[in-house]
């Protein structure tokens, strides 16, 4: 997304408010999803989150991130820690339960709003279901992945690394206003990687 001209992207530091002028809020993977989850309060993220969605703006989780808007994370094995459930952000109705199993898989998608491939991965514990996931983000094969609230403005997916793949990344960058690039980020990588190689 750095990469995209016409792009801004910033991380925010814990203590900094989310700027009222963003257009989309980016929940990145997590770890440790209810650690993270409480981090996010402690820093009043969430209110700001509340206020952003509020105003139009659009969130998307990524793997942890997108467990953390639903309304619940269930630990009932105490895989993060004491055994327990905690609040999530409210911002997607589904819920989630963090099972030993991790999956761990390379995967090809389909992102439902745009019909356009997605390649990416998973790597996460847990499980996510609700009203919610009856508006995918995105399809593997015929299975289902992720969720999208009701007016679209909120989403979450288990697919790391979606934004790799240029079609849908420009199709994505396009409905929030973006203007349309030419970058194609595979061919990018292999190219600075081919310099690096030549320098050492």
């Amino acid at each position: 997304l750095r990469l995209e001209p016409g792009v801004s992207v910033r991380f925010l530091d814990s203590g900094q408010s989310i700027p009222g002028d963003t257009d989309l809020v980016i929940i990145p993977g997590s770890k440790s999803t209810m650690a993270d989850l409480a981090a996010v309060r402690a820093t009043g993220w969430d209110i700001d989150l509340q206020a952003h969605v509020r105003r139009g703006g659009r969130v998307l989780g990524l793997c942890g991130g997108y467990q953390m808007l639903g309304q619940t994370v269930h630990d009932p094995e105490g895989l993060e820690g004491t055994a327990g459930s905690v609040s999530g952000l409210g911002l997607l109705n589904i819920e989630t339960t963090l099972l030993p199993d991790k999956t761990l898989t390379r995967v090809t998608a389909t992102h439902v709003a745009s019909d356009l491939k997605i390649e990416g991965y998973e790597i996460h514990l847990g499980s996510s279901h609700g009203p919610d996931c009856n508006r995918p983000f995105a399809r593997i094969g015929s299975a289902g992945d992720g969720a999208t609230s009701a007016d679209g403005l909120v989403s979450g997916t288990y697919i790391h690394g979606c934004f790799a793949s240029d079609g849908f990344r420009s199709a994505y960058l396009k409905t929030l206003g973006a203007a349309a690039s030419d970058l194609a980020f595979e061919s990018l990588i292999e190219k600075t990687l081919d310099e690096l190689a030549a320098q050492i």
